[in-house]
């Protein structure tokens, strides 16, 4: 894919990036597939993956309770527990205020694994880092923000993502459709946005602007971004995600080349009929 060569023209060291098709084939790759690039947030979609698996496992219930009082893991996963961005410190009522937080990731985290009694980067190993072949990415730390991965690795978990062995599809279909709907709150990086669409784990493009994906992305895209420069978006109504991972920090400069390169990604899967 053509589009996936402007990534030589961002201000960035190390870039990689590719397109999976939803039958899991892939449509194109450009820059090192092996390089090991921290994720930063997205290490939250393999987290949330995890905690889905235990709950059809029965390990743990959606709803029973887990962090502040009043709030269960749906609200956890769902950024609206009321737990602060990265203290424990509660600023609201669950399910009144979408307040995106590592810390409710980390609570996450710890509730899993007591359930368990399995480390959460273990259980995260087990349950889907080894299934699907992604030998390269490792969690030495918070299940926020604390993954590292390759594109390889990326490009495995894109193609469960449309369409899942792990799971049951109906369970991604819930965790990709927005929790809690009509909360507002501040998107990192973009400012606040009235409503905060988000799944569990996922964040949902919504009609949300300005945003990290393109203008043409359908408002049913799913995903996140890091704020070590990565990015990965499930778009159901193209039938296609899209991994990009670099190794400089998100800033002005991903504000401005991450809209256009999605727009001519989704341009080039319509323009050759996918």
């Amino acid at each position: 894919m053509e589009s996936l060569r402007t990534i030589e023209n961002w201000p960035v060291t190390t870039a990689a990036a590719a397109v999976v098709r939803s039958d899991g084939t892939v449509a194109g790759t450009h820059g090192p597939a092996d390089h090991r690039f921290p994720l930063a947030s997205v290490t939250k979609p393999l987290a949330a993956y995890a905690v889905l698996i235990a709950v059809e496992e029965g390990a743990i219930e959606l709803d029973e309770p887990a962090g502040p009082d009043g709030s269960t893991v749906r609200h956890l996963l769902a950024h609206t527990s009321g737990l602060a961005f990265d203290e424990q410190r509660t600023m609201a009522g669950p399910g009144t205020r979408r307040i995106y937080s590592n810390t409710g990731f980390e609570v996450l985290g710890d509730h899993l694994a007591k359930a368990t009694d399995i480390p959460f980067p273990q259980y995260l190993r087990d349950a889907v880092l080894a299934p699907l072949g992604m030998t390269a990415t490792e969690l030495p730390g918070s299940p926020a923000k604390d993954a590292v991965s390759t594109l390889a690795d990326l490009v495995r978990f894109a193609a469960e993502l449309q369409a899942p062995r792990l799971l049951d599809p109906r369970t991604l279909a819930e965790a990709t459709s927005v929790a809690f709907p009509g909360l507002s709150g501040v998107l990192p990086g973009y400012g606040n946005q009235r409503p905060n669409d988000w799944g569990l784990g996922f964040e949902i493009r919504g009609g949300k602007s300005p945003h990290w994906t393109g203008a043409s992305s359908s408002p049913r895209t799913f995903g996140h971004f890091g704020q070590s420069g990565t990015f990965l978006w499930v778009d159901p109504d193209a039938g296609a995600a899209c991994v990009a991972l670099t190794d400089r920090a998100f800033g002005p400069w991903a504000i401005e080349a991450w809209p256009p390169f999605t727009d001519a990604v989704l341009a080039e899967l319509r323009g050759s009929g996918d």
